[in-house]
């Protein structure tokens, strides 16, 4: 078993649990809040990030092992759900199998209790089921196919949708152009396919990028700025700037390996499942203990700010559907819009 897969199964207890611990049974916070303005902004939940991101810190991590994105993406997911959309919607879900498709979550439903029970118990058993679970998912642009790591999708509406992740903690002058230019192609290789879903970029870059390659840094920003304004790109862009110890960074080439073209045909069931002897008194105390992480959201430009980047794909979505569909999202929205 390769190393990054063993490491991600003991990843995702850990961030299954700070999930689950920020959304008790299931009901997550309104993300919506009314300035005294009158405004209504989206607030993201930072400490839920904070703690996300201490995960792979703490598994020591490299990022070419994928568990520094995977924490933004699981950071994206939740906030998805905080903002309303149904949970088995959005992937990665909270709990395996991470890619399930919402017929076959109504389907086990409908089932009667014991039918549900084996068919539910089988599925968890295995770490992918071909042409039905996934660990990731891979959506079909223009040319050719891409693994996108946050999805909102359904059968009747396709793609609503497509965030993808990129995270880079050193070596930045020789990994950003690569990153850039990969990025930019997969934009448009799936906007042009998908031209109504939402299309983010969300960028996780360490904070010493600032004080060891300033000009790279303000490269970088400039660049994933104009990725979330050309019209054959992302319809929003974010950099989340992360700062953490000397002492906790992974050696490393500082990014994730290079993006492939997927291969067609159905996934290989060569995923690791997740730890299940993982206790969840062993889980809760790992998770007190994580390395301190902050987000500096006051050195980011407001047009890359967390905030604002979630508050547009959501809008987005919901300005290009109908009024009777993502109903507890437009009530979120008008709660807040209504709270005195």
């Amino acid at each position: 078993m390769a190393k990054s897969e063993t490491l991600t199964s003991k990843a995702w207890p850990l961030f299954d649990h700070i999930v689950a611990e920020a959304a008790p049974d299931g009901e997550h916070s309104n993300p919506w809040e009314r300035s005294e303005a009158g405004q209504v902004h989206f607030v993201p939940d930072y400490d839920v990030l904070r703690k996300l991101l201490g995960v792979p810190l703490h598994l020591g991590a490299p990022t070419q092992s994928g568990i520094p994105a995977l924490a933004l993406d699981v950071w994206l997911s939740y906030e998805l759900r905080r903002a309303g959309f149904v949970s088995d919607q959005v992937w990665p879900r909270p709990q395996h199998p991470r890619i399930l498709p919402l017929p076959v979550v109504n389907f086990l439903a409908s089932l009667p209790k014991r039918e549900r029970l084996k068919l539910e118990e089988r599925i968890a058993s295995r770490a992918t089921i071909r042409g039905v679970t996934s660990s990731s998912a891979s959506i079909l642009g223009k040319n050719y196919s891409k693994q996108v790591d946050v999805i909102m999708t359904d059968w009747p509406t396709g793609p609503e949708l497509l965030i993808s992740t990129k995270r880079m903690d050193s070596s930045f002058g020789k990994n950003a152009p690569n990153r850039i230019e990969e990025s930019y192609g997969d934009a448009k290789n799936l906007r042009l396919r998908h031209p109504i879903a939402a299309l983010g970029f969300l960028f996780g870059l360490r904070s010493t990028i600032l004080q060891e390659e300033p000009d790279t840094a303000a490269w970088l920003l400039d660049q994933i700025g104009k990725l979330g304004r050309a019209d054959d790109a992302y319809h929003s862009t974010c950099v989340v700037l992360i700062e953490y110890g000397e002492e906790l960074a992974a050696a490393d080439e500082g990014s994730e390996p290079e993006d492939e073209i997927e291969e067609p045909g159905p996934d290989e069931d060569d995923h690791a499942l997740p730890d299940e002897d993982a206790e969840d008194e062993a889980v809760a105390q790992v998770v007190v203990s994580l390395p301190a992480v902050e987000v500096l959201t006051d050195r980011v430009p407001e047009h890359l700010d967390p905030a604002g980047f979630l508050a547009k794909l959501v809008t987005h979505v919901l300005s290009n559907t109908p009024v009777n569909m993502h109903r507890e999202a437009r009530q979120r929205v008008v709660s807040a819009q209504v709270a005195t």
